[in-house]
Protein backbone atom coordinates (compact mmCIF):
# COMPACT_ATOMS: atom_id res chain seq x y z
CA UNK A 1 0.00 0.00 0.00
CA UNK A 2 3.04 2.49 0.59
CA UNK A 3 4.35 1.79 -2.81
CA UNK A 4 1.19 2.11 -4.48
CA UNK A 5 0.73 5.39 -2.43
CA UNK A 6 4.18 6.96 -3.61
CA UNK A 7 4.02 5.82 -7.02
CA UNK A 8 0.19 7.42 -7.20
CA UNK A 9 2.19 10.72 -5.54
CA UNK A 10 4.64 10.51 -8.15
CA UNK A 11 2.43 10.76 -10.39
CA UNK A 12 0.70 13.60 -9.61
CA UNK A 13 4.21 14.93 -9.11
CA UNK A 14 4.90 14.12 -12.74
CA UNK A 15 1.97 15.84 -13.95
CA UNK A 16 1.91 18.83 -11.89
CA UNK A 17 6.04 19.64 -11.34
CA UNK A 18 7.48 17.41 -14.77
CA UNK A 19 10.20 15.91 -14.37
CA UNK A 20 12.79 15.85 -11.54
CA UNK A 21 14.97 18.34 -12.54
CA UNK A 22 18.00 16.81 -11.23
CA UNK A 23 20.27 20.54 -12.19
CA UNK A 24 18.79 22.33 -9.80
CA UNK A 25 20.35 19.97 -7.37
CA UNK A 26 24.15 21.24 -7.62
CA UNK A 27 26.25 22.23 -4.73
CA UNK A 28 25.44 23.99 -1.99
CA UNK A 29 21.60 22.39 -2.43
CA UNK A 30 22.28 18.99 -2.75
CA UNK A 31 24.74 19.41 0.23
CA UNK A 32 21.70 20.83 2.18
CA UNK A 33 19.45 18.44 0.85
CA UNK A 34 22.37 15.50 2.35
CA UNK A 35 22.41 17.12 6.01
CA UNK A 36 18.45 17.69 5.85
CA UNK A 37 18.27 13.91 4.67
CA UNK A 38 20.63 12.09 7.59
CA UNK A 39 19.52 14.71 10.33
CA UNK A 40 15.26 13.10 9.14
CA UNK A 41 16.82 9.53 9.14
CA UNK A 42 18.10 9.98 12.64
CA UNK A 43 15.16 11.82 14.33
CA UNK A 44 13.39 9.04 12.68
CA UNK A 45 15.57 6.34 14.32
CA UNK A 46 14.88 8.47 18.13
CA UNK A 47 11.48 8.43 17.46
CA UNK A 48 10.73 4.88 16.28
CA UNK A 49 9.49 3.69 19.60
CA UNK A 50 7.06 5.85 19.85
CA UNK A 51 5.62 6.51 15.91
CA UNK A 52 4.74 2.61 14.24
CA UNK A 53 5.73 4.39 11.04
CA UNK A 54 9.11 5.22 11.90
CA UNK A 55 9.56 1.47 13.53
CA UNK A 56 8.21 -0.45 10.40
CA UNK A 57 10.53 1.44 7.92
CA UNK A 58 13.67 0.05 9.76
CA UNK A 59 12.02 -4.02 9.66
CA UNK A 60 13.27 -6.01 7.02
CA UNK A 61 9.44 -6.03 5.95
CA UNK A 62 9.66 -2.64 4.73
CA UNK A 63 13.25 -3.26 3.04
CA UNK A 64 11.37 -6.56 0.97
CA UNK A 65 8.87 -4.32 0.16
CA UNK A 66 10.74 -1.43 -0.90
CA UNK A 67 13.00 -3.60 -2.84
CA UNK A 68 9.86 -5.53 -4.82
CA UNK A 69 8.74 -1.95 -5.82
CA UNK A 70 12.20 -0.93 -6.54
CA UNK A 71 13.00 -4.00 -8.67
CA UNK A 72 9.42 -4.13 -10.91
CA UNK A 73 10.44 0.50 -11.37
CA UNK A 74 13.99 -0.92 -12.83
CA UNK A 75 12.16 -3.95 -15.17
CA UNK A 76 10.11 -1.08 -16.55
CA UNK A 77 13.31 1.01 -17.35
CA UNK A 78 14.91 -1.61 -18.48
CA UNK A 79 11.82 -2.96 -21.15
CA UNK A 80 11.65 0.83 -22.60
CA UNK A 81 14.19 2.39 -24.20
CA UNK A 82 15.24 5.24 -22.22
CA UNK A 83 16.33 9.09 -23.93
CA UNK A 84 19.21 11.18 -22.82
CA UNK A 85 18.94 13.36 -19.85
CA UNK A 86 18.92 16.65 -21.83
CA UNK A 87 16.22 15.32 -23.90
CA UNK A 88 12.43 15.60 -23.05
CA UNK A 89 10.67 12.07 -22.30
CA UNK A 90 8.78 10.95 -25.28
CA UNK A 91 5.77 9.68 -23.92
CA UNK A 92 3.19 11.31 -21.26
CA UNK A 93 3.85 9.22 -18.39
CA UNK A 94 7.75 9.94 -18.58
CA UNK A 95 8.66 6.36 -18.65
CA UNK A 96 11.42 7.15 -20.99
CA UNK A 97 13.24 9.07 -18.78
CA UNK A 98 13.29 6.95 -16.07
CA UNK A 99 15.60 8.47 -13.67
CA UNK A 100 13.65 11.59 -13.61
CA UNK A 101 10.31 9.49 -13.05
CA UNK A 102 8.84 10.88 -9.79
CA UNK A 103 7.29 7.62 -8.77
CA UNK A 104 10.96 5.85 -10.07
CA UNK A 105 12.54 8.03 -7.18
CA UNK A 106 10.21 8.57 -4.38
CA UNK A 107 10.39 4.36 -4.55
CA UNK A 108 14.25 4.85 -4.22
CA UNK A 109 13.88 7.58 -1.46
CA UNK A 110 11.54 4.54 0.34
CA UNK A 111 14.45 2.32 -0.15
CA UNK A 112 17.40 4.37 0.91
CA UNK A 113 15.67 6.00 4.32
CA UNK A 114 14.45 2.04 5.31
CA UNK A 115 18.45 1.32 4.55
CA UNK A 116 19.59 3.58 6.65
CA UNK A 117 17.09 2.78 10.02
CA UNK A 118 18.31 -0.59 9.57
CA UNK A 119 21.61 0.56 9.84
CA UNK A 120 21.18 2.48 12.57
CA UNK A 121 19.17 -0.16 14.17
CA UNK A 122 22.24 -2.43 14.04
CA UNK A 123 24.71 0.18 14.81
CA UNK A 124 22.75 0.77 18.27
CA UNK A 125 22.99 -3.04 19.33
CA UNK A 126 26.76 -3.49 18.31
CA UNK A 127 28.42 -6.51 18.09
CA UNK A 128 31.72 -8.08 16.51
CA UNK A 129 29.35 -10.19 14.14
CA UNK A 130 27.18 -7.38 12.98
CA UNK A 131 30.08 -6.02 11.52
CA UNK A 132 29.66 -7.18 7.76
CA UNK A 133 25.90 -6.17 8.15
CA UNK A 134 27.04 -2.89 9.12
CA UNK A 135 29.47 -2.22 6.37
CA UNK A 136 27.30 -3.74 3.36
CA UNK A 137 24.02 -1.82 4.52
CA UNK A 138 26.34 1.63 5.46
CA UNK A 139 28.46 1.20 2.25
CA UNK A 140 25.16 0.89 -0.02
CA UNK A 141 23.73 3.87 1.54
CA UNK A 142 26.62 5.96 0.80
CA UNK A 143 26.57 4.51 -2.85
CA UNK A 144 22.94 5.34 -3.40
CA UNK A 145 23.12 8.77 -1.68
CA UNK A 146 25.99 9.91 -2.89
CA UNK A 147 25.67 8.84 -6.85
CA UNK A 148 22.22 10.41 -6.85
CA UNK A 149 23.09 14.07 -5.04
CA UNK A 150 26.42 13.73 -6.54
CA UNK A 151 25.14 13.87 -10.26
CA UNK A 152 23.58 16.91 -10.67
CA UNK A 153 27.86 18.47 -9.98
CA UNK A 154 29.13 16.16 -12.86
CA UNK A 155 30.43 18.16 -15.42
CA UNK A 156 30.63 15.64 -18.94
CA UNK A 157 32.12 18.01 -21.49
CA UNK A 158 33.73 17.84 -24.78
CA UNK A 159 36.56 19.65 -26.22
CA UNK A 160 38.07 20.05 -29.81
CA UNK A 161 41.43 20.76 -30.22
CA UNK A 162 43.97 21.86 -32.85
CA UNK A 163 47.65 21.44 -32.93
CA UNK A 164 49.49 24.27 -31.50
CA UNK A 165 46.50 26.06 -30.37
CA UNK A 166 46.11 25.97 -26.54
CA UNK A 167 42.11 25.45 -25.74
CA UNK A 168 40.29 26.36 -22.66
CA UNK A 169 36.17 25.98 -24.12
CA UNK A 170 34.37 23.19 -24.13
CA UNK A 171 31.02 22.01 -24.60
CA UNK A 172 28.45 20.22 -22.89
CA UNK A 173 25.64 17.48 -24.61
CA UNK A 174 23.30 20.69 -25.11
CA UNK A 175 25.87 22.70 -27.04
CA UNK A 176 26.76 25.23 -24.06
CA UNK A 177 30.45 26.43 -23.86
CA UNK A 178 32.29 26.55 -20.77
CA UNK A 179 35.40 28.67 -20.08
CA UNK A 180 37.64 25.64 -17.59
CA UNK A 181 39.97 26.41 -15.49
CA UNK A 182 42.16 24.51 -17.43
CA UNK A 183 43.92 24.45 -20.99
CA UNK A 184 45.42 21.86 -23.10
CA UNK A 185 48.02 22.11 -26.51
CA UNK A 186 47.88 18.98 -28.64
CA UNK A 187 51.81 18.60 -29.53
CA UNK A 188 50.97 15.56 -32.21
CA UNK A 189 48.14 13.34 -32.65
CA UNK A 190 48.92 9.43 -34.18
CA UNK A 191 47.27 6.70 -35.15
CA UNK A 192 47.27 2.98 -35.63
CA UNK A 193 45.13 1.52 -38.62
CA UNK A 194 44.31 -1.58 -39.68
CA UNK A 195 45.75 -3.33 -42.60
CA UNK A 196 43.37 -2.75 -45.42
CA UNK A 197 40.96 -4.56 -46.64
CA UNK A 198 39.62 -5.45 -50.04
CA UNK A 199 35.75 -5.98 -50.79
CA UNK A 200 33.52 -6.15 -53.51
CA UNK A 201 30.58 -3.42 -54.25
CA UNK A 202 27.23 -3.88 -56.37
CA UNK A 203 28.20 -1.54 -59.05
CA UNK A 204 24.28 -0.32 -58.92
CA UNK A 205 23.05 -0.42 -55.53
CA UNK A 206 26.44 0.49 -53.69
CA UNK A 207 26.71 -2.32 -51.23
CA UNK A 208 28.67 -4.70 -50.57
CA UNK A 209 28.52 -8.23 -51.11
CA UNK A 210 27.05 -10.62 -50.36
CA UNK A 211 24.66 -8.08 -49.05
CA UNK A 212 23.43 -10.25 -45.68
CA UNK A 213 27.70 -10.85 -44.75
CA UNK A 214 30.04 -9.21 -46.84
CA UNK A 215 33.30 -10.88 -47.17
CA UNK A 216 36.83 -8.73 -47.45
CA UNK A 217 40.49 -9.82 -47.97
CA UNK A 218 42.61 -8.64 -45.65
CA UNK A 219 45.95 -7.06 -47.44
CA UNK A 220 48.80 -8.13 -44.70
CA UNK A 221 52.91 -6.17 -45.55
CA UNK A 222 54.53 -9.56 -44.19
CA UNK A 223 53.07 -11.95 -46.65
CA UNK A 224 52.48 -12.29 -50.01
CA UNK A 225 48.02 -11.93 -49.80
CA UNK A 226 45.95 -13.77 -52.07
CA UNK A 227 41.94 -15.34 -52.10
CA UNK A 228 38.76 -15.52 -53.13
CA UNK A 229 35.93 -12.95 -53.17
CA UNK A 230 32.64 -14.70 -54.07
CA UNK A 231 33.95 -16.18 -57.74
CA UNK A 232 36.97 -13.99 -58.16
CA UNK A 233 40.16 -14.63 -57.42
CA UNK A 234 42.34 -12.07 -55.86
CA UNK A 235 46.15 -11.29 -55.63
CA UNK A 236 47.75 -8.12 -54.44
CA UNK A 237 51.23 -7.63 -56.81
CA UNK A 238 51.80 -4.10 -54.61
CA UNK A 239 50.86 -2.68 -52.05
CA UNK A 240 51.82 1.15 -50.78
CA UNK A 241 50.92 2.06 -47.48
CA UNK A 242 51.52 5.67 -48.16
CA UNK A 243 51.13 6.50 -51.85
CA UNK A 244 50.16 9.77 -53.76
CA UNK A 245 47.73 9.40 -57.04
CA UNK A 246 49.89 9.85 -60.38
CA UNK A 247 47.48 10.24 -63.71
CA UNK A 248 49.15 10.07 -66.75
CA UNK A 249 47.13 10.84 -69.94
CA UNK A 250 45.13 7.02 -69.86
CA UNK A 251 46.38 5.42 -67.37
CA UNK A 252 46.99 5.89 -63.33
CA UNK A 253 49.49 4.98 -61.04
CA UNK A 254 50.90 5.33 -57.52
CA UNK A 255 54.07 5.67 -55.79
CA UNK A 256 55.82 6.06 -52.75
CA UNK A 257 54.82 9.32 -51.15
CA UNK A 258 55.39 9.97 -47.50
CA UNK A 259 53.38 13.36 -47.22
CA UNK A 260 50.65 14.37 -45.34
CA UNK A 261 47.58 13.30 -47.26
CA UNK A 262 49.34 9.58 -48.49
CA UNK A 263 47.00 7.38 -48.78
CA UNK A 264 47.05 3.36 -49.09
CA UNK A 265 46.76 1.75 -52.37
CA UNK A 266 47.24 -1.72 -53.83
CA UNK A 267 47.74 -3.15 -56.85
CA UNK A 268 45.67 -6.38 -57.90
CA UNK A 269 44.77 -8.75 -59.83
CA UNK A 270 41.52 -10.27 -60.66
CA UNK A 271 40.70 -13.53 -62.33
CA UNK A 272 37.41 -15.21 -62.41
CA UNK A 273 36.91 -18.77 -61.58
CA UNK A 274 36.37 -20.74 -64.77
CA UNK A 275 37.38 -18.57 -67.32
CA UNK A 276 40.50 -16.59 -68.28
CA UNK A 277 38.75 -13.06 -67.51
CA UNK A 278 41.78 -11.23 -65.61
CA UNK A 279 41.38 -7.58 -64.31
CA UNK A 280 44.05 -5.24 -63.05
CA UNK A 281 44.28 -2.31 -61.64
CA UNK A 282 44.68 -0.08 -58.79
CA UNK A 283 42.49 0.25 -55.51
CA UNK A 284 42.82 2.83 -52.99
CA UNK A 285 40.76 3.71 -50.01
CA UNK A 286 41.36 7.30 -50.72
CA UNK A 287 41.90 10.30 -47.91
CA UNK A 288 41.29 14.36 -47.67
CA UNK A 289 43.88 14.73 -50.91
CA UNK A 290 43.30 11.76 -53.31
CA UNK A 291 40.06 10.52 -54.01
CA UNK A 292 39.46 6.62 -53.60
CA UNK A 293 40.12 4.23 -56.80
CA UNK A 294 38.13 1.26 -57.16
CA UNK A 295 38.73 -1.79 -60.08
CA UNK A 296 35.33 -2.29 -62.12
CA UNK A 297 35.55 -6.29 -62.32
CA UNK A 298 32.23 -6.28 -64.82
CA UNK A 299 29.25 -4.50 -65.48
CA UNK A 300 27.58 -5.27 -62.00
CA UNK A 301 30.77 -5.87 -59.60
CA UNK A 302 33.86 -3.60 -58.70
CA UNK A 303 36.69 -4.09 -56.53
CA UNK A 304 36.72 -1.54 -53.25
CA UNK A 305 39.26 -0.14 -50.49
CA UNK A 306 36.75 0.90 -47.66
CA UNK A 307 38.61 3.25 -45.43
CA UNK A 308 41.20 1.52 -42.84
CA UNK A 309 39.56 1.10 -39.46
CA UNK A 310 41.84 2.63 -36.54
CA UNK A 311 43.08 0.73 -33.95
CA UNK A 312 44.29 2.87 -31.79
CA UNK A 313 45.18 6.46 -31.61
CA UNK A 314 46.89 9.27 -29.38
CA UNK A 315 47.40 12.37 -28.79
CA UNK A 316 50.64 13.84 -26.86
CA UNK A 317 49.57 16.88 -24.76
CA UNK A 318 50.17 19.50 -22.36
CA UNK A 319 47.53 20.56 -19.76
CA UNK A 320 47.85 24.32 -18.13
CA UNK A 321 46.01 24.84 -15.08
CA UNK A 322 44.73 28.08 -13.11
CA UNK A 323 46.86 27.11 -10.56
CA UNK A 324 50.32 27.24 -12.55
CA UNK A 325 50.20 23.44 -13.56
CA UNK A 326 51.95 22.25 -16.14
CA UNK A 327 51.10 18.50 -17.06
CA UNK A 328 52.79 16.81 -20.01
CA UNK A 329 51.16 13.38 -21.19
CA UNK A 330 49.38 11.55 -23.61
CA UNK A 331 46.15 10.26 -24.09
CA UNK A 332 45.07 7.34 -25.78
CA UNK A 333 41.49 5.38 -25.62
CA UNK A 334 40.61 4.04 -22.24
CA UNK A 335 43.74 5.48 -20.71
CA UNK A 336 42.61 9.09 -19.36
CA UNK A 337 44.62 11.05 -17.92
CA UNK A 338 43.78 12.76 -14.59
CA UNK A 339 45.00 16.57 -14.10
CA UNK A 340 43.20 17.98 -10.40
CA UNK A 341 40.38 16.20 -10.49
CA UNK A 342 39.48 16.33 -13.96
CA UNK A 343 39.84 13.08 -16.18
CA UNK A 344 40.86 13.53 -19.49
CA UNK A 345 39.24 10.99 -22.18
CA UNK A 346 40.36 10.37 -26.09
CA UNK A 347 36.92 10.73 -27.72
CA UNK A 348 37.49 11.28 -31.47
CA UNK A 349 39.49 13.13 -34.24
CA UNK A 350 39.10 14.98 -37.34
CA UNK A 351 37.75 11.60 -39.44
CA UNK A 352 38.03 13.40 -42.61
CA UNK A 353 42.15 13.39 -42.50
CA UNK A 354 41.91 10.55 -40.75
CA UNK A 355 45.60 9.69 -39.89
CA UNK A 356 46.86 13.32 -41.22
CA UNK A 357 44.48 14.65 -38.51
CA UNK A 358 45.35 17.48 -36.49
CA UNK A 359 42.47 17.80 -34.45
CA UNK A 360 42.39 15.81 -31.31
CA UNK A 361 38.60 15.33 -29.24
CA UNK A 362 38.73 14.82 -25.74
CA UNK A 363 36.26 14.06 -23.24
CA UNK A 364 36.66 16.00 -20.11
CA UNK A 365 34.75 14.35 -16.69
CA UNK A 366 34.83 15.86 -13.32
CA UNK A 367 32.71 14.29 -10.42
CA UNK A 368 33.72 15.44 -6.88
CA UNK A 369 31.38 12.90 -5.05
CA UNK A 370 32.97 10.01 -7.19
CA UNK A 371 35.13 8.99 -4.07
CA UNK A 372 32.61 8.93 -1.64
CA UNK A 373 31.16 6.68 -4.24
CA UNK A 374 33.99 4.29 -4.11
CA UNK A 375 34.56 4.40 -0.46
CA UNK A 376 30.59 2.76 -0.34
CA UNK A 377 31.36 0.31 -2.70
CA UNK A 378 34.68 -0.76 -0.83
CA UNK A 379 32.45 -1.08 2.02
CA UNK A 380 30.28 -3.23 0.95
CA UNK A 381 32.76 -5.30 -0.81
CA UNK A 382 34.78 -4.98 2.44
CA UNK A 383 31.96 -6.67 4.44
CA UNK A 384 31.11 -9.61 1.62
CA UNK A 385 34.15 -10.64 2.05
CA UNK A 386 34.12 -10.61 6.19
CA UNK A 387 30.73 -12.18 5.84
CA UNK A 388 32.03 -15.07 3.68
CA UNK A 389 34.76 -15.42 5.91
CA UNK A 390 32.97 -15.48 9.13
CA UNK A 391 30.77 -17.78 7.93
CA UNK A 392 33.30 -20.60 6.84
CA UNK A 393 34.91 -19.76 10.11
CA UNK A 394 31.51 -20.31 11.96
CA UNK A 395 30.93 -23.31 9.69
CA UNK A 396 34.12 -25.22 10.62
CA UNK A 397 33.12 -24.46 14.63
CA UNK A 398 29.78 -25.87 14.65
CA UNK A 399 31.56 -29.05 12.73
CA UNK A 400 34.12 -29.22 15.47
CA UNK A 401 31.51 -29.36 18.16
CA UNK A 402 29.76 -31.58 16.78
CA UNK A 403 32.61 -34.08 16.80
CA UNK A 404 33.13 -32.81 20.36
Amino acid sequence: MLGAGLVASGLLLQRTAGPVQWDTLAAPVNLIILIGFVALIITSFLLRKRIYLFSWLGHYTAAVSALIWVVALTLVMGLVRQLPSHLPPADPLGLTRMLSFWPFVLVYIWLTVSLGLATLVRIAHFSAHQIPFVLNHLGLFIALVTATLGSADMHRLTMTVQMGKPEWRAVDEMQREYELPLAIELHNFSIKEYPPKLMLVNNTSGHLLPEQRPVHLLVEDSIATQGRLLDWHIRVLKSIDMAAAVYHADTLDYVEWHTPGATSSVQVEALREGSSEVRIGWVSCGSFMFPYQSLKLDSTVSLVMPVREPEAFLSDVTVYTEQGGRYDGKIAVNKPMRVEGWKIYQLSYDETKGRWSDVSVFELVRDPWLPYVYIGIWMMITGAVWMFVTAGRSNRLRKEEGQL
